[in-house]
């Protein structure tokens, strides 16, 4: 496999920190501490999570097309 790019790796790193949040706060709220803040609070964060490793995601997955960046400009001498 080859190395990642530095978009790869970022996409990876989102990923990585989504999911870890994610494990985090759930034990917290297995506990049972602060139930009633904790089941609203459960709801915006795994909604940030899944958001954030959805970027994670697409970032992740994006291909290095920069093969359309290398061009040869015309000239102007029409003008």
């Amino acid at each position: 496999m080859a190395p990642m790019d530095r978009t790869r790796l970022t996409g990876l790193t989102l990923m990585i920190a989504a999911t870890f949040q994610a494990i985090w706060f759930l034990v917290g709220v297995r506990r049972r501490s602060y139930a009633a803040v904790a089941i609203p609070a459960a709801a915006i964060t795994l909604t940030a999570a899944v958001l954030l490793f959805w970027v994670g995601w697409t970032t992740y997955e994006l291909e290095d097309d920069l093969e359309g960046l290398n061009f040869i400009p015309e000239p102007l001498d029409d003008i």
